[in-house]
């Protein structure tokens, strides 16, 4: 224990006593005896110490093993989220109203059915994908869940600690809102008319049996459940519908509004009335596992195997972390589709690739960009990282849209290679970065990559603009941390100029989860002299990579370009403009592709 700390609570036992049961250690017991002024703290103080307390208390359950989120581990960690109040959570504070949006956002990031399981469990990838185990994929994230029982529920996670604490914090939320729910369903301990009779749908709709006998019936029975649900969930009646029509759109992803609502509601009260306690464990290899770059050290190895067994391993090197869609279709839809779609430009054609009904023009695209040099790497290793490689030599230059610039000297000379890797997650950048950026050996032989370029588009939340705006980084702040990574980017706003969109400079802050963001903390660091004009989850981990490769092991050109720009996907100061408000939909085709466009340009004809 610090000495002073012991003083104090030597000198002053009462003071001490006074301080170190409140929630926030603000003052010393020295400056309450003393009366010493107190320095005011602010909210976005308040809020930092927050994240700092659920970080604390999550590793700490993750060391244990497991906890129950009604427990008194469980309880700390609700009521740090209560106390960040995070914007994607809406109304979470709120004890009478269940957040609807928030909901919609967690359900469609956790897998199909979780609402019904009271034991959840946080596995590594250890077998269960060649099981008879049907595999459950979250509508918005990439990670396998197997449903093992009735009441117990497997998520697999194979990209470091940020997927433990994304699930975690998701898992906090979901029983916050169904304790709320339970709250609501019960009176005197007994069930409301409102839960029976919501029970009762529920399971007519469950029961083919017992289902309505008509679309009139169905109609009317579906009206008297959003009646019954909006009592329950401390809504309207036209809020209860709106989030009804926000679960429909996820479709198979999940199991409807009312079921789960009901399920979650019933959970809850199990708990309270029958002592059937829910539960969150962590299997022994996970724990074993995180934070070993086990999947990483694997993913890395098959990619510089590729190109190495291809020949492509001497050619210039341009990484480019993205989507698996825009550089593919940037090159090759024009050609691939031009007949059938006619003169379009590359971003109208993206439109047209961007619509479900059209997944047989997909396909074509597809075909001819691998009869013309793409090489495509799925994921093996468990890290959700599928890699595409262009041969620009195989190119066919005279084909191309004319919206790209080619220096066809330098392509014919050069024969540069481009590698196109999906989006990682929070730290699991750190390690994927690591390891594809260290020498390959192979035999006796050490190689580096001859590596020109790294270039990254992202999704990230604005500070200062509207969903869609750019954003082009000065530098990363890694939030918590005093660690800051200054860079030269190659990009800048004037390069923009002609996309009409707007584009804004300044530094980003690298977040250590999107769900525990506030608008104070973000405030802060927007009005502060940081200067900041928007955030992300991977910028800080992949530029300390990037260094540790460039300055310390001097495994690439420490003059590497790089190349950095993300398009708004929300703005979590702006009320309804959150993640939980819903997708950019094709919103974000025009400045993916107007991150695409230059990406390309300054690769393919990088003397212009």
């Amino acid at each position: 224990m610090d000495l002073k700390i012991e003083l104090d609570l030597i000198m002053f036992p009462k003071a001490a006593r006074l301080i170190w049961t409140s929630k926030a250690f603000a003052v010393t017991p020295t400056q309450v005896a003393m009366n010493i002024a107190i320095p005011h703290r602010t909210r976005a103080q308040d809020s930092r110490a927050a994240i700092e307390r659920i970080y604390i208390i999550m590793r700490h359950l993750f060391i244990r093993g497991c906890y129950k989120p009604n427990g008194v581990s469980g309880n700390a960690l609700k009521q740090a989220l209560l106390a960040l109040q995070p914007e994607i959570y809406g109304s979470i504070a709120d004890p009478e109203k269940v957040e609807l949006n928030g909901l919609v956002y967690v359900i469609d990031r956790l897998p199909r059915g979780i609402e019904k399981c009271r034991f959840v469990k946080l596995v590594a990838a250890e077998g269960y994908g060649d099981s008879g185990f049907e595999k459950i994929l979250p509508a918005k994230r990439r990670r396998n869940c197997y449903r093992i029982d009735d009441e117990t529920m497997l998520i697999e996670v194979t990209r470091g600690r940020s997927e433990i604490y994304d699930i975690l914090t998701h898992l906090t939320f979901m029983y916050v809102e169904a304790d709320k729910i339970a709250e609501h369903a019960l009176e005197e301990n007994q069930p409301t008319q409102e839960w029976l009779k919501l029970e009762e749908i529920v399971t007519k709709q469950m029961n083919s049996d017992r289902a309505p006998a008509s679309q009139v019936e169905a109609q009317q029975m579906k009206e008297r459940a959003f009646s019954y649900a909006s009592t329950l969930l401390g809504r309207t009646y036209a809020e209860t519908v709106q989030a009804y029509q926000r679960f429909q759109q996820a479709g198979s992803s999940n199991n409807g509004f009312f079921e789960i609502i009901y399920w979650l509601g019933r959970l809850a009260m199990e708990e309270t009335q029958n002592e059937r306690d829910r539960q969150i464990s962590f299997s022994p290899a996970l724990r074993e596992r995180i934070g070993h770059h086990i999947h990483g050290e694997q993913w890395a190895a098959e990619v510089k195997e590729f190109l190495r067994a291809n020949h492509l391993w001497e050619r210039p090197l341009h990484i480019i972390s993205a989507n698996l869609h825009s550089i593919l279709n940037s090159l090759f839809a024009f050609p691939a589709l031009k007949a059938k779609l006619g003169p379009c430009t590359i971003q109208e054609m993206a439109r047209e690739l961007t619509l479900p009904d059209n997944q047989d023009l997909n396909q074509q695209v597809w075909e001819f960009a691998q009869h013309y040099g793409m090489s495509y790497l799925p994921d093996r290793a468990g890290t959700n990282i599928q890699v595409q490689l262009f041969d620009t030599a195989l190119l066919p230059l005279d084909l191309l849209s004319p919206e790209l610039q080619i220096d066809r000297d330098y392509i014919q000379q050069e024969k540069p290679v481009l590698l196109v890797m999906d989006y990682a997650f929070g730290e699991q950048a750190f390690e994927i970065f690591d390891e594809l950026l260290k020498p390959y050996q192979t035999g006796q032989e050490v190689k580096n990559l001859n590596l020109r370029s790294i270039s990254v588009m992202g999704k990230a939340g604005t500070l200062v603009g509207e969903k869609g705006d750019l954003m082009i980084p000065t530098a990363h702040l890694f939030e918590g941390t005093a660690d800051n990574y200054p860079f030269e980017n190659a990009l800048q706003p004037q390069d923009f100029a002609d996309t009409g969109l707007p584009v804004y400079k300044g530094a980003l802050v690298t977040v250590l989860g999107t769900s525990l963001q506030n608008a104070d903390i973000l405030n802060y660091f927007k009005e502060s002299s940081w200067n900041a004009v928007g955030l992300e989850m991977e910028g800080a981990h992949m530029q300390k990579a990037i260094q540790a490769a460039a300055k310390i092991r001097r495994s690439i050109d420490e003059n590497v370009t790089l190349r950095y720009a993300y398009y708004a996907s929300d703005n979590p100061l702006v009320s309804g403009s959150t993640l939980a408000s819903g997708s950019l939909g094709q919103l974000g085709v025009k400045p993916a592709y107007a991150i695409t466009l230059k990406f390309l340009n300054q690769i393919l004809a990088p003397h212009t």
